[in-house]
């Protein structure tokens, strides 16, 4: 799997949610880093977010309060 140990891969179908979900992890203070979707976590899109596994629970929150569809992929 392409994640970093302790680290989980929030992936979109679209730039535009990519971006949107950036945006919204920079607003909620969230650590997020912008980095290539993982070929096995099924998204059209190319880019993707990764924050620590402690700030997983978080940005699923944030995203789904903003109404943001994503995927998961945890290490």
């Amino acid at each position: 799997m392409s994640t970093e140990p302790g680290s989980s891969v929030f992936t979109f179908d679209t730039t535009h949610h990519a971006m949107w979900a950036e945006d919204v992890a920079r607003e909620q203070a969230i650590a997020a880093e912008v980095v290539p979707a993982p070929p096995e976590g099924g998204a059209r899109c190319g880019a993707a977010l990764r924050v620590s596994t402690r700030q997983k629970d978080e940005l699923a929150a944030a995203l789904g309060s903003e109404g943001i569809p994503y995927r998961v992929l945890d290490s």
